[in-house]
């Protein structure tokens, strides 16, 4: 080790601030070049005019913000909510079990647990082209319902609203099932233990023990499958035609087709803006009521 090295070392030791900034330090910069600063140019390009031919141009107008509360804009913000909202519910009446089941497999929770983090080794685009395939009229769904006699013609279900819900709970029901697992899995079998001893049913000992004490991964679930629900455009592009836009296929026609700047970034703020303010309000609610359960 060379002696500036070591001095270098030695100082850090001696200033515990100057050792936490040095680890904060390359991911402080990576969010402010990544993450912040683009925030930053959006927030500039949606107060300015839209160019001629695409692009932005010098000026000051609200104008993209008072479009985006338009009643056509609003419908699809109201469509994408309910989709979202749809997605989390199902993703937490399928995952939890899941979940718990994998938390309570013993010497299969590995195994489990690798079925459950195998989506993500294909890219997610594939796997949505999966979904076409077994969705369309000639697909495996029609045909193994023809061949059982419970359907006399291919159901459409292909590009409708069903679709696209089907799609948004297959790409994001890993996220809600491993953060449930990681509360269940820290659960002491001990508690429940002591409630069956008490007179608990097993009914009682799951609504009073163990959904209580799950109750962080499951807020942490529906979070991590709501917000990127809000988001997503590739689902409702692939599986539910152009009848079936979300905000997110929205945003992005307005970069990329219509090169409408200054409208995307509008709209990408005011999506951002209602989800954060849905989780704020969420989270002081939520913060009374612990402390009063407490």
């Amino acid at each position: 080790m060379s002696g500036a090295r070591r001095r270098l070392l030695a100082w850090l030791q001696r200033r515990p601030a100057a050792r936490a900034w040095a680890l904060l330090g390359p991911g402080m910069v990576w969010l402010v070049l990544f993450f912040l600063l683009p925030l930053v140019i959006m927030a500039a390009y949606s107060l300015m005019p839209r160019g001629t031919y695409g692009g932005v141009q010098p000026g000051f107008t609200l104008e993209h913000y008072r479009r985006f509360f338009d009643p056509l804009y609003l419908a699809i913000l109201r469509r994408t909510v309910v989709w979202s909202v749809g997605c989390t519910v199902v993703c937490l009446l399928v995952g939890y079990p899941v979940a718990y089941l994998v938390a309570r497999a013993g010497r299969w929770r590995a195994v489990l647990l690798f079925l459950v983090v195998l989506p993500f080794w294909t890219s997610f685009l594939v796997r949505t082209f999966a979904m076409i395939f077994l969705l369309r009229d000639g697909g495996l769904v029609n045909t193994v319902l023809l061949r059982l006699g419970l359907i006399d013609a291919p159901l459409t279900l292909l590009y409708t609203p069903f679709a696209v819900l089907l799609g948004l709970v297959y790409g994001f029901l890993p996220f809600m099932i491993l953060p449930i697992y990681a509360s269940l899995e820290k659960l002491d079998p001990t508690l429940l233990e002591a409630a069956e001893t008490l007179g608990a049913t097993p009914a009682a000992g799951f609504r009073r023990i163990t959904f209580p004490l799950s109750l962080p991964g499951v807020v942490a679930g529906c979070f991590l499958v709501f917000i990127p629900s809000m988001g997503s455009f590739l689902t409702a592009d692939l599986l539910g035609g152009a009848k079936q836009l979300m905000i997110g296929n929205l945003i992005q026609n307005q970069f990329a087709a219509a090169r409408n700047w200054p409208f995307g970034s509008a709209a990408s703020f005011v999506v951002t803006a209602l989800v954060l303010v849905a989780v704020i309000t969420y989270l002081r609610v939520r913060e009374p009521a612990a402390d009063g359960a407490r």
